[in-house]
């Protein structure tokens, strides 16, 4: 198990999901970025509306939790609120679906 609120990359998340592990994954994108490039396999709650419905993720509250933007800033910053509301086991996806979409599956689209 990752150190709490720890980063994790790409190779990380591919790993664990072919080892058929199922962390949430936590895609904290707009709606408009959704529409251009996303993982079927996340659950989407933008990053302004985290705090608002957080309740759709208190049930996974000691599981671990990937938190990803395009990059890496903004899931951070929900890493931080995150653990500051008490989560166990948050690490944000360094690089994004950005370097997901780079490095694990290509055909997903850059933006």
């Amino acid at each position: 198990m990752a150190a709490p609120c720890s980063d994790c990359t790409v190779e990380e998340v591919n790993e664990m999901r072919e080892a058929g592990e199922t962390p949430l994954v936590l895609d904290v994108r707009t709606a408009e970025e959704l529409e251009i490039a996303k993982l079927d396999w996340a659950v989407h709650i933008p990053m302004d509306e985290i705090e608002s419905r957080l309740a759709e993720v208190e049930s996974r509250r000691d599981d671990e939790i990937i938190v990803m933007c395009h990059h890496g800033g903004r899931s951070a910053m929900v890493q931080d609120f995150l653990k500051q509301a008490g989560f166990k086991n948050v690490r944000n996806l360094v690089g994004g679906i950005h370097a997901y979409a780079c490095s694990v599956d290509t055909s997903l689209t850059q933006y």
